[in-house]
Protein backbone atom coordinates (compact mmCIF):
# COMPACT_ATOMS: atom_id res chain seq x y z
CA UNK A 1 0.00 0.00 0.00
CA UNK A 2 1.48 3.36 -1.01
CA UNK A 3 1.99 6.37 1.23
CA UNK A 4 -1.01 8.36 0.07
CA UNK A 5 -3.24 5.30 -0.32
CA UNK A 6 -2.38 4.44 3.28
CA UNK A 7 -3.23 7.98 4.36
CA UNK A 8 -6.64 7.75 2.69
CA UNK A 9 -7.28 4.42 4.43
CA UNK A 10 -6.31 5.81 7.83
CA UNK A 11 -8.45 8.93 7.45
CA UNK A 12 -11.36 6.56 7.98
CA UNK A 13 -9.90 5.24 11.26
CA UNK A 14 -12.05 5.82 14.31
CA UNK A 15 -10.94 7.59 17.50
CA UNK A 16 -10.46 4.27 19.28
CA UNK A 17 -8.08 2.95 16.65
CA UNK A 18 -6.08 6.18 16.70
CA UNK A 19 -5.40 5.60 20.40
CA UNK A 20 -3.81 2.22 19.75
CA UNK A 21 -2.29 2.59 16.26
CA UNK A 22 -0.10 5.16 14.56
CA UNK A 23 -2.22 6.98 11.97
CA UNK A 24 -0.50 8.78 9.10
CA UNK A 25 -3.03 11.61 8.93
CA UNK A 26 -2.43 12.38 12.62
CA UNK A 27 1.33 12.67 12.03
CA UNK A 28 0.86 14.92 9.00
CA UNK A 29 -1.64 17.15 10.83
CA UNK A 30 0.95 17.81 13.56
CA UNK A 31 2.76 20.16 11.15
CA UNK A 32 0.57 22.99 12.46
CA UNK A 33 1.24 22.50 16.19
CA UNK A 34 4.95 21.90 15.45
CA UNK A 35 5.22 25.45 14.09
CA UNK A 36 4.67 26.76 17.63
CA UNK A 37 7.71 24.96 19.04
CA UNK A 38 10.56 27.28 19.87
CA UNK A 39 13.96 26.80 18.34
CA UNK A 40 16.24 26.90 21.35
CA UNK A 41 20.00 27.11 21.34
CA UNK A 42 22.82 26.46 23.72
CA UNK A 43 26.50 26.84 23.06
CA UNK A 44 27.29 23.14 23.28
CA UNK A 45 24.03 21.34 23.79
CA UNK A 46 20.79 21.53 21.82
CA UNK A 47 17.45 21.49 23.60
CA UNK A 48 15.29 21.40 20.48
CA UNK A 49 15.72 20.68 16.80
CA UNK A 50 16.67 23.43 14.40
CA UNK A 51 19.71 25.35 13.27
CA UNK A 52 22.65 25.00 15.62
CA UNK A 53 25.84 26.84 16.36
CA UNK A 54 28.97 25.19 15.06
CA UNK A 55 32.21 25.48 16.97
CA UNK A 56 33.90 26.80 13.82
CA UNK A 57 34.37 30.53 14.10
CA UNK A 58 33.82 32.52 10.95
CA UNK A 59 31.54 35.06 9.33
CA UNK A 60 27.95 34.05 10.06
CA UNK A 61 24.68 35.17 11.58
CA UNK A 62 25.42 34.66 15.26
CA UNK A 63 27.78 36.99 17.19
CA UNK A 64 30.20 35.11 19.43
CA UNK A 65 32.82 37.42 20.93
CA UNK A 66 35.19 40.35 20.37
CA UNK A 67 38.98 40.07 20.41
CA UNK A 68 42.01 42.13 19.41
CA UNK A 69 42.40 42.63 15.69
CA UNK A 70 44.93 40.30 14.04
CA UNK A 71 46.56 40.66 10.61
CA UNK A 72 44.33 39.00 8.04
CA UNK A 73 41.06 39.70 9.85
CA UNK A 74 38.24 41.05 7.70
CA UNK A 75 38.12 44.81 8.25
CA UNK A 76 34.33 44.67 7.82
CA UNK A 77 34.20 42.85 11.15
CA UNK A 78 35.98 45.56 13.17
CA UNK A 79 34.03 46.39 16.33
CA UNK A 80 34.28 50.19 16.23
CA UNK A 81 32.59 50.73 19.60
CA UNK A 82 35.04 48.54 21.50
CA UNK A 83 37.91 49.98 19.46
CA UNK A 84 36.90 53.54 20.41
CA UNK A 85 36.42 52.63 24.05
CA UNK A 86 39.74 50.79 24.48
CA UNK A 87 41.91 52.64 22.01
CA UNK A 88 42.91 49.27 20.47
CA UNK A 89 41.46 47.75 17.32
CA UNK A 90 39.07 44.88 18.03
CA UNK A 91 37.26 42.59 15.64
CA UNK A 92 34.00 40.66 15.98
CA UNK A 93 33.91 36.91 15.73
CA UNK A 94 30.83 35.01 14.64
CA UNK A 95 29.61 31.49 15.01
CA UNK A 96 28.39 30.06 11.74
CA UNK A 97 24.84 28.83 11.62
CA UNK A 98 24.55 25.55 9.74
CA UNK A 99 21.99 22.89 9.07
CA UNK A 100 22.54 19.69 10.97
CA UNK A 101 21.30 16.11 10.72
CA UNK A 102 18.44 15.33 13.11
CA UNK A 103 18.12 11.61 13.83
CA UNK A 104 14.98 10.43 15.64
CA UNK A 105 14.96 6.91 17.11
CA UNK A 106 11.52 5.50 18.04
CA UNK A 107 10.83 2.45 20.18
CA UNK A 108 8.05 0.10 18.99
CA UNK A 109 8.94 -2.88 21.20
CA UNK A 110 6.07 -4.82 22.76
CA UNK A 111 6.05 -2.89 26.11
CA UNK A 112 5.31 0.24 24.06
CA UNK A 113 2.00 -1.28 22.89
CA UNK A 114 0.37 -0.42 26.19
CA UNK A 115 -1.63 2.24 28.00
CA UNK A 116 -4.32 2.50 30.65
CA UNK A 117 -5.26 6.04 29.63
CA UNK A 118 -4.59 8.40 26.75
CA UNK A 119 -2.89 6.62 23.84
CA UNK A 120 -0.53 3.67 23.55
CA UNK A 121 3.07 4.51 24.40
CA UNK A 122 4.01 3.68 20.79
CA UNK A 123 1.43 6.18 19.48
CA UNK A 124 2.68 8.88 21.85
CA UNK A 125 6.26 8.18 20.75
CA UNK A 126 5.24 8.55 17.09
CA UNK A 127 3.52 11.86 17.83
CA UNK A 128 6.60 13.20 19.60
CA UNK A 129 8.74 12.06 16.67
CA UNK A 130 6.42 13.76 14.18
CA UNK A 131 6.52 17.07 16.05
CA UNK A 132 10.31 16.95 16.20
CA UNK A 133 10.57 16.05 12.51
CA UNK A 134 8.28 18.89 11.42
CA UNK A 135 10.11 21.35 13.66
CA UNK A 136 13.50 20.29 12.28
CA UNK A 137 12.28 20.50 8.68
CA UNK A 138 10.80 23.94 9.32
CA UNK A 139 14.15 25.19 10.55
CA UNK A 140 16.08 23.80 7.61
CA UNK A 141 17.61 20.70 9.19
CA UNK A 142 17.93 17.29 7.56
CA UNK A 143 15.56 14.71 9.03
CA UNK A 144 16.09 10.97 9.35
CA UNK A 145 15.59 8.31 11.93
CA UNK A 146 15.28 4.81 13.21
CA UNK A 147 12.21 2.74 14.09
CA UNK A 148 12.80 -0.45 16.05
CA UNK A 149 10.76 -3.28 17.51
CA UNK A 150 11.53 -6.68 18.97
CA UNK A 151 11.48 -8.13 15.45
CA UNK A 152 13.60 -5.67 13.54
CA UNK A 153 14.97 -2.20 12.97
CA UNK A 154 14.93 0.23 10.06
CA UNK A 155 16.98 3.37 9.57
CA UNK A 156 16.40 6.29 7.21
CA UNK A 157 19.30 8.52 6.25
CA UNK A 158 18.67 12.20 7.07
CA UNK A 159 17.35 14.11 4.07
CA UNK A 160 16.05 17.57 3.23
CA UNK A 161 12.51 18.80 2.82
CA UNK A 162 9.02 17.44 3.35
CA UNK A 163 9.77 14.29 1.36
CA UNK A 164 12.25 13.19 4.03
CA UNK A 165 9.68 13.87 6.75
CA UNK A 166 6.96 11.92 4.91
CA UNK A 167 9.32 9.02 4.29
CA UNK A 168 10.00 8.90 8.02
CA UNK A 169 6.27 8.98 8.77
CA UNK A 170 5.68 6.16 6.31
CA UNK A 171 8.28 4.12 8.19
CA UNK A 172 6.54 4.89 11.50
CA UNK A 173 3.25 3.61 10.10
CA UNK A 174 4.55 0.61 8.17
CA UNK A 175 6.78 -0.75 10.93
CA UNK A 176 3.78 -1.36 13.16
CA UNK A 177 1.93 -3.15 10.35
CA UNK A 178 4.70 -5.14 8.70
CA UNK A 179 7.41 -6.05 11.22
CA UNK A 180 10.14 -8.21 9.73
CA UNK A 181 11.52 -11.29 11.40
CA UNK A 182 15.22 -10.53 11.60
CA UNK A 183 17.57 -8.00 13.12
CA UNK A 184 17.48 -6.00 16.31
CA UNK A 185 15.83 -7.37 19.43
CA UNK A 186 17.45 -5.53 22.32
CA UNK A 187 17.93 -1.92 23.33
CA UNK A 188 21.68 -2.49 23.44
CA UNK A 189 21.74 -3.53 19.78
CA UNK A 190 19.66 -0.48 18.87
CA UNK A 191 22.12 1.88 20.55
CA UNK A 192 25.02 0.13 18.81
CA UNK A 193 23.31 0.75 15.47
CA UNK A 194 23.08 4.44 16.32
CA UNK A 195 26.87 4.58 16.13
CA UNK A 196 26.66 3.48 12.50
CA UNK A 197 23.84 5.76 11.39
CA UNK A 198 24.03 8.94 13.52
CA UNK A 199 26.97 10.89 12.15
CA UNK A 200 29.14 13.05 14.45
CA UNK A 201 27.50 16.42 15.01
CA UNK A 202 23.98 15.03 14.74
CA UNK A 203 21.14 15.87 17.08
CA UNK A 204 19.80 12.49 18.24
CA UNK A 205 16.41 11.97 19.88
CA UNK A 206 15.83 8.59 21.52
CA UNK A 207 12.11 8.11 22.31
CA UNK A 208 11.46 5.01 24.39
CA UNK A 209 10.22 3.66 27.71
CA UNK A 210 13.85 2.51 28.18
CA UNK A 211 12.87 -0.97 29.36
CA UNK A 212 16.07 -3.00 29.67
CA UNK A 213 18.37 -0.04 30.24
CA UNK A 214 21.49 -1.25 32.06
CA UNK A 215 24.96 0.10 32.74
CA UNK A 216 26.34 -1.24 29.47
CA UNK A 217 23.68 0.61 27.45
CA UNK A 218 24.26 3.74 29.54
CA UNK A 219 27.98 3.52 28.73
CA UNK A 220 27.23 3.20 25.01
CA UNK A 221 24.97 6.26 25.13
CA UNK A 222 27.68 8.15 26.99
CA UNK A 223 30.15 7.36 24.19
CA UNK A 224 27.65 8.51 21.57
CA UNK A 225 27.14 11.76 23.51
CA UNK A 226 30.79 12.65 22.95
CA UNK A 227 30.08 13.09 19.24
CA UNK A 228 26.37 13.93 19.09
CA UNK A 229 23.86 15.98 21.05
CA UNK A 230 21.37 13.58 22.62
CA UNK A 231 17.85 14.10 23.91
CA UNK A 232 16.30 11.22 25.87
CA UNK A 233 12.48 11.19 25.97
CA UNK A 234 10.92 8.63 28.28
CA UNK A 235 7.34 7.66 27.44
CA UNK A 236 5.43 6.00 30.26
CA UNK A 237 1.94 5.14 31.46
CA UNK A 238 0.72 6.31 34.86
CA UNK A 239 0.18 2.72 35.96
CA UNK A 240 3.91 2.13 35.55
CA UNK A 241 4.69 4.74 38.18
CA UNK A 242 2.24 3.50 40.79
CA UNK A 243 -0.03 0.46 40.89
CA UNK A 244 -3.50 0.60 42.51
CA UNK A 245 -3.43 0.29 46.27
CA UNK A 246 -6.05 -2.45 46.46
CA UNK A 247 -7.80 -5.10 44.36
CA UNK A 248 -6.87 -7.87 41.93
CA UNK A 249 -6.03 -6.97 38.31
CA UNK A 250 -5.55 -9.07 35.21
CA UNK A 251 -3.08 -8.06 32.52
CA UNK A 252 -2.59 -9.71 29.14
CA UNK A 253 -0.46 -9.30 26.00
CA UNK A 254 -2.78 -11.70 24.11
CA UNK A 255 -0.28 -14.50 24.71
CA UNK A 256 0.09 -14.58 28.48
CA UNK A 257 -2.07 -13.54 31.42
CA UNK A 258 -0.79 -12.11 34.70
CA UNK A 259 -2.95 -11.50 37.78
CA UNK A 260 -1.68 -8.90 40.21
CA UNK A 261 -2.88 -8.77 43.80
CA UNK A 262 -2.36 -5.28 45.23
CA UNK A 263 -2.56 -6.60 48.76
CA UNK A 264 0.95 -8.03 48.26
CA UNK A 265 2.78 -4.95 49.56
CA UNK A 266 6.25 -6.39 48.97
CA UNK A 267 5.61 -6.90 45.25
CA UNK A 268 3.92 -3.52 45.06
CA UNK A 269 6.94 -1.77 46.56
CA UNK A 270 9.36 -3.68 44.31
CA UNK A 271 7.38 -2.70 41.23
CA UNK A 272 7.38 1.00 42.08
CA UNK A 273 11.03 0.91 43.10
CA UNK A 274 12.06 -0.50 39.70
CA UNK A 275 10.44 2.40 37.86
CA UNK A 276 11.97 4.96 40.24
CA UNK A 277 15.41 3.39 39.79
CA UNK A 278 15.05 3.58 36.00
CA UNK A 279 14.12 7.26 36.19
CA UNK A 280 17.05 7.98 38.49
CA UNK A 281 19.46 6.17 36.17
CA UNK A 282 18.25 8.21 33.18
CA UNK A 283 18.47 11.47 35.12
CA UNK A 284 22.03 10.77 36.29
CA UNK A 285 23.14 9.73 32.80
CA UNK A 286 21.67 12.89 31.26
CA UNK A 287 23.24 15.15 33.87
CA UNK A 288 26.66 13.51 33.66
CA UNK A 289 26.86 13.56 29.85
CA UNK A 290 25.00 16.86 29.37
CA UNK A 291 22.11 15.21 27.59
CA UNK A 292 18.56 16.53 27.76
CA UNK A 293 16.03 14.30 29.56
CA UNK A 294 12.28 14.71 29.10
CA UNK A 295 9.34 12.61 30.28
CA UNK A 296 5.96 12.26 28.61
CA UNK A 297 3.04 10.18 29.88
CA UNK A 298 0.49 8.54 27.60
CA UNK A 299 -2.06 11.19 28.59
CA UNK A 300 0.19 14.26 28.22
CA UNK A 301 -0.06 16.75 25.38
CA UNK A 302 3.21 16.10 23.46
CA UNK A 303 3.28 19.70 22.20
CA UNK A 304 3.32 21.01 25.76
CA UNK A 305 6.04 18.53 26.74
CA UNK A 306 8.33 19.69 23.93
CA UNK A 307 7.69 23.32 24.73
Amino acid sequence: MGLFEDRKHQEESGPGEQRTRVVLKTLIDLAGPAASLERRRMRYQALQSGAYLSRIKGRGMEFDETRLYQPGDDIRSIDWRVTARTGKTHTKLFREERERPVFISVDYRSPMQFATRGVFKSVQAAKLAALLAWSAQRHGDRVGGQVFSGQGCQELRPGNGKQAVLAFFNCLVQRQNNPDNAGVQTLRQVVMRLFQHARPGSLVYLISDFRGLDQDIANQLAKLARHCDIVLIQVYDTLETRLPASGRYRFTDLHRDVVFDASDRQRLDQYQRRFQELQLRLQKLAKKMRMVFLQCSTSDDPVQILR
